[in-house]
């Protein structure tokens, strides 16, 4: 599959059912147990991006670009924390709901801008760029120009999460795409540590921290990246 059409299945999914249905996992909603598990995991990654963050004692004006933001759950705290966040996703329902969420909040909204835009196309240059739980919707062969190209926008950081490359997670993978069913199952590709980390490198960034967030149905690798 191209990499046009690839984006467009995820666009079209996180614009249709995948949106109430991720809505509800990133809410505060009653849910089913496994969607429990996985926000119990997101939040685990937003919070340890926080403190990354928090630890540097400068986040208050700091410019941070979060792409593929979703409904805000971390360009909402970061703007309550005094950044400066230009939050972009891919699909215009998640920009709607962030934006609900946000608009309400004193002294927050004026410090957030949401945008329904393509990865490929963000400009500017930000001190931090963090992209969370997105590589996951893209296979291999596609994530060496993205990640690339997060760096270009990056004047000294950034920050992803990626599904990592086990044998023990890919066979948990396989396992969880018989249940529930192929109706209610999302695309998820994994990726190698070793590959993120040449890209990094090629694009003169260095790694500087690393977490594995896990739960029973939630896997990430965390990386911080800065230029060398």
């Amino acid at each position: 599959m191209s990499v046009a059409d690839e984006k467009t299945v995820v666009r079209d999914y996180f614009n249709s059912t995948g949106f109430d249905r991720w809505r509800r996992i990133y809410g505060n909603g009653q849910v089913n147990k496994v969607q429990l598990d996985i926000r119990q995991g997101h939040q685990k990654t937003v919070d340890q991006v926080i403190d990354w963050l928090t630890a540097d004692n400068n986040l208050p004006g700091l410019t941070i670009c979060d792409a593929g933001c979703g409904v805000g759950s971390l360009s909402i705290p970061l703007a309550e924390a005094g950044a400066v966040v230009y939050g972009s996703d891919i699909s215009e329902k998640m920009v709607e709901e962030a934006y609900e969420r946000a608009k309400n909040l004193p002294g927050v909204i004026q410090k957030l801008t949401f945008t329904a835009q393509d990865l490929a196309t963000l400009q500017g240059r930000y001190h931090t760029v963090i992209c969370l739980d997105v590589l996951i919707h893209y296979p291999q062969d596609q994530i060496a120009e993205m990640i690339s190209h997060l760096c270009s926008l990056a004047e000294s950081r950034l920050i992803l999460s990626f599904a990592p490359k086990t044998l023990a997670l890919s066979l948990l993978k396989k396992v969880g795409e018989l249940f529930p069913g192929p109706s209610k199952t999302t695309r998820a590709y994994q990726h190698r540590e070793e590959d993120i980390v040449k890209i990094f490198s090629d694009n003169g960034f260095r790694v500087q921290r690393q977490a594995m967030i896990g739960t029973r149905f939630y896997y990430s690798r965390l990386i911080e990246a800065t230029r060398s």
